[in-house]
């Protein structure tokens, strides 16, 4: 309801037209048995005509107003719709990055897409129209005890067998419809990631292994969907016995009594308006059972967006701080960090580094150092301890401004399906070509960007498939660099390139790190020698730091890194 709130107008004039086909729909029995039994059984032809004529006006005014209903319906709907998969998407972005290094993305973008979209048939077709059946319903038995008592008992003397049955329908596809949403789930997720991960497939050969396991997931969807088709053709036709019993039985007693007119008091019009009542008494009833479909879908669909949306694990962003300009100090004071509680891969960090000074991160894989570099940008918040920008707290800063002064470089970098020029500026309006350009030619790309087709508007496609690993690389310097950041962030930034594209990506790095703070993370230790500071990590803990001289003159864990990687070869 509170995404009804911004549409109250619009709702209210839907009540009002659900109200209305409630009210409309049986009158047209009530006119026929009017028509039957004060024209007709006295031959007054002029009161048929006017009696017809208003039938028909009814039924068309009735049309119109259905329409109005099942367009207002939609409307509202996907309104409704829109404002739920943006509020969704917006929460997701929002999520801390350790909600979606345990969630499948399957998962997520089958709430995103078809549980919203489940969400939207409930708007358009189940809830407005179950709402106007029920009131359909209360509106046909007043009519029908109003009119005749005796009658309504005998037509509705089956409604209790109707009830039963509904039930028990009710209660075995909800569990059926909820056994389905899983198994899409499930096949959403099977399918992303095994397209995703196409390459490790084919490279393994595990094409057939994997096509079995789809098989498998494959087969629970459909029979879990079997499951619910087989209570629908139980139900229908037992809906369709009962229905067909109460008519049977007014007939049977309606004709009686209409034999003895005037002992009862039933007419024959009334007779034929009871045909036509209990026909439309029953028709909302199946009607309804039928809406369980989308009914059941929709509650478990909107159950899981709720959980979703409730979901509070975002990095709180309650820091005021957004300064117009940083020096670019960095001091982490005694951090201790787990993603896991408890299981601690930072213990104890203590390190600075002065405005302008590069200090290299080295260390075994595992021992902390891309750890780090999360918690400096806030992608996790630390369990114990404090990290400083020029003197002040991150949590203090306002989370945009401090990650807009902070360039990452990454080892694995993504690339959207769009273009280069989205691709780097990922659709700042702020950053111009001039300003791409000369970032790119900063970092050496600018020749590469050129020579492509279309340049800055060359598509990349998914996963920056049609570029090479370097160029993929340099891509991402210079999404770093049209920012203009004052820390600058390379995590393992030439490991994936060759010599000769490692040795112009070293030389745009020299010029990148120019006048600003860097925090370098790299395995291959030539890359890492002129840095100011090389801290040594192990296991989560500082074990050395110093120039690259100093370590190797003290003989510990960086002069054994230095060694594994420069060994004489005698």
């Amino acid at each position: 309801m509170q995404f009804v709130r911004p549409y109250k107008m619009q709702f209210y004039l839907l009540i009002f037209l659900t109200i209305s086909l409630g009210i409309l729909a049986p009158l047209r029995p009530w006119v026929i048995q009017l028509t039957l039994d004060n024209e007709v059984a006295v031959g007054d032809y002029n009161g048929l005509i006017n009696m017809v004529i208003l039938l028909v006006g009814l039924l068309i005014f009735q049309s119109v107003v259905q329409y109005a209903h099942t367009y207002m319906s939609g409307w509202l709907g996907q309104h409704i719709i829109r404002d739920i998969r943006i509020r969704l998407y917006k929460h997701l972005v929002s999520l801390r990055l350790k909600f979606f290094d345990r969630t499948p993305i399957g998962r997520l973008v089958t709430r995103n897409v078809s549980d919203v979209e489940t969400l939207a048939d409930v708007f358009s077709e189940g809830l407005a129209a179950m709402v106007g059946d029920l009131l359909q319903l209360i509106f046909i038995l007043g009519i029908m005890i109003y009119t005749d008592w005796r009658l309504a008992l005998v037509s509705l003397s089956t409604l209790p067998l109707l009830i039963i049955s509904t039930y028990v329908f009710k209660e075995k596809i909800k569990v059926a419809f909820n056994d389905v949403r899983n198994a899409v789930s499930n096949l959403n997720s099977f399918v992303q990631e095994h397209i995703t991960g196409m390459s490790i497939v084919q490279i393994f050969g595990s094409e057939k292994r994997e096509y079995k396991k789809f098989t498998e997931i494959n087969r629970e969807h459909r029979r879990a969907n079997l499951k619910s088709v087989l209570y629908y053709s139980i139900y229908f036709p037992v809906a369709e016995i009962i229905s067909a019993a109460g008519i049977g039985l007014l007939v049977w007693y309606g004709a009686k009594g209409v034999i003895h007119q005037e002992e009862t008091g039933i007419t024959l019009g009334m007779l034929i308006a009871f045909i036509m009542y209990i026909q439309m008494f029953f028709r909302p009833i199946r009607m309804i059972a039928d809406r369980f479909n989308t009914l059941q879908l929709g509650i478990v669909s909107s159950s899981r967006i709720m959980k979703l949306l409730d979901n509070e694990e975002h990095i709180p962003n309650n820091g005021t701080y957004v300064p117009t300009t940083i020096d670019g100090e960095v001091d982490f004071d005694k951090v201790w960090f787990a993603y896991n509680d408890n299981e601690y891969v930072l213990k104890d960090i203590t390190l600075k580094v002065n405005p302008g000074e590069t200090v290299a991160l080295v260390g075994a894989t595992g021992a902390g150092k891309s750890s780090i570099i999360n918690l400096l940008n806030r992608f996790y918040d630390i369990n114990r301890g404090s990290i400083h920008v020029d003197g002040k707290n991150i949590q203090e800063y306002d989370l945009d401004a401090l990650r807009s002064n902070i360039g990452v470089v990454l080892q694995d970098v993504f690339l959207y399906s769009d273009t280069i020029k989205h691709n780097i500026t990922l659709g700042n309006p702020d950053i111009s070509d001039e300003d791409i350009m000369r970032a790119a030619e900063l970092v050496g790309a600018k020749k590469f960007i050129e020579r492509l087709p279309g340049g800055l508007n060359y598509n990349v496609m998914e996963r920056g498939a049609t570029l090479s690993v370097g160029q993929r690389q340099l891509i991402s310097f210079v999404r770093a660099m049209v920012y203009n950041p004052k820390i600058l962030v390379l995590d393992e930034a030439t490991s994936s390139v060759d010599t000769e594209t490692e040795e112009m990506i070293q030389k745009a790095i020299d010029k990148m790190m120019k006048g600003r703070t860097a925090i370098v993370i790299a395995h291959r230790l030539s890359t890492i020698q002129q840095a100011d500071n090389i801290i040594v990590l192990d296991k989560g803990e500082i074990k050395e730091s110093g120039s690259h001289e100093e370590l190797l003159n003290k003989g510990g864990f960086y002069t054994q890194l230095h060694n594994m990687q420069y060994k004489e070869i005698v």
